[in-house]
């Protein structure tokens, strides 16, 4: 995304530093951490990856178009599982994001570098941006921690920590849903 360099390489911090424990919630041994976290993690370093200021590093043109391909994929398998779990309506609206994003960007490549004027179809980043807005409002309300049952809960297997995941990754989508 275009901008400043330093909040870009903190918002490819957060997205890779988020991508990288839900990477290590895919070895829970709950089975919801499991099955969402395999999907959070490619959306935390998709989204880290994207976030890289375009002056340090402009992508070459056929990265978008394979972006797109890769979170529309994500999209499908999000649309499968949404038939069973509410939760994965929101892994939908996410990747169908990134996929936005992506052929924004694969269209309007002078824009990713800072030169041109957004391109983006306004009422859909709107849409967008107010859908991920409200997301993280309500998702910060409900960052409360959970306790613990009898035992020790693994600290990969922490639902307010997974919690914190998502939340930072919705505030990372918003910021780039601004900067589109």
């Amino acid at each position: 995304m275009h901008g400043p360099a330093s909040p870009g390489w903190l918002l490819v911090a957060l997205c890779a530093a988020t991508g990288a424990y839900c990477l290590l919630r895919m070895r829970s041994t709950v089975e919801e951490q499991r099955r969402s976290a395999g999907g959070e993690a490619l959306m935390g370093f998709g989204m880290a990856a994207m976030a890289v200021p375009a002056a340090v590093f402009s992508p070459p043109s056929w990265a978008w178009p394979g972006y797109a391909a890769l979170f529309g994929a994500a999209t499908l398998r999000a649309l499968w599982s949404a038939r069973t779990s509410p939760h994965h309506l929101h892994h939908l609206v996410g990747t169908s994001a990134m996929v936005y994003m992506a052929i924004v960007m694969a269209a309007s490549p002078a824009h990713h570098a800072g030169h041109g004027s957004p391109s983006g179809i306004p009422f859909l980043t709107g849409a967008l941006l107010l859908y991920f807005t409200v997301y993280v409002l309500s998702s910060g309300a409900r960052l409360i921690p959970v306790a613990a049952g009898g035992g020790a809960v693994a600290w990969g297997d922490r639902p307010e920590l997974a919690r914190a995941c998502r939340l930072s990754m919705g505030i990372a989508m918003v910021a780039m849903l601004i900067t589109l």
